[in-house]
């Protein structure tokens, strides 16, 4: 679950709808929605290719953050 808010945290950062993130790393929109609302993980190919779209590393979409402390 805490995966999928930091899919949402970067999105938004970039200020990305899911349809925006799911062109930028070739998934779908509803894949998107699933990783985010936490019903699905994502393939090791898909996790490297969100994270080239959001501009972050592997390691900062597991980096479980204190939003408090942002």
């Amino acid at each position: 679950m805490k995966f999928g808010l930091n899919v949402v945290y970067y999105r938004k950062k970039k200020r990305w709808s899911q349809s925006q993130l799911a062109e930028a790393a070739d998934i779908d929109r509803t894949y998107v929605s699933s990783i985010e609302l936490g019903k699905v993980g994502p393939s090791f190919d898909v996790l490297f290719r969100l994270s080239d779209a959001l501009g972050v590393t592997t390691k900062q979409l597991f980096d479980f953050r204190d939003d408090n402390n942002e």
